[in-house]
């Protein structure tokens, strides 16, 4: 009896897990940023650090991109999905994970 409820306990433990960060690459239509603790490579290709827990992630967007000077918010859904919104009013945008960035 014990040698079955064991062995479960092993398969438990051996399962894969996943992330649950909002740390990686994700994509939307014509955009892209990449998160890696506290630094982020923004939508236009400026490298900043920004406010990072976890599951969220948030940044003052920098001169040359659309919003800048706006507080730009992250906040993780899923393992896969993630959304944003530029300033308090603005629209919330669906982001979803995205592999490297292929030259």
């Amino acid at each position: 009896m014990r040698l079955p409820l064991l062995a479960a306990a092993f398969a438990l433990l051996a399962a894969p897990t996943f992330a649950d960060s909002i740390d990686g690459a994700w994509c939307r239509t014509g955009a892209r940023v990449v998160i890696n603790g506290p630094s982020i490579l923004t939508p236009g290709g400026a490298p900043l650090s920004g406010n990072y827990d976890r599951h969220g992630f948030s940044y003052v967007v920098p001169a040359g991109e659309p919003g800048a000077g706006a507080m730009m918010e992250m906040r993780l859904l899923s393992e896969h999905e993630m959304q944003s919104r530029l300033g308090a009013g603005g629209p919330v945008e669906e982001w979803r994970r995205c592999g490297p960035a292929t030259s």
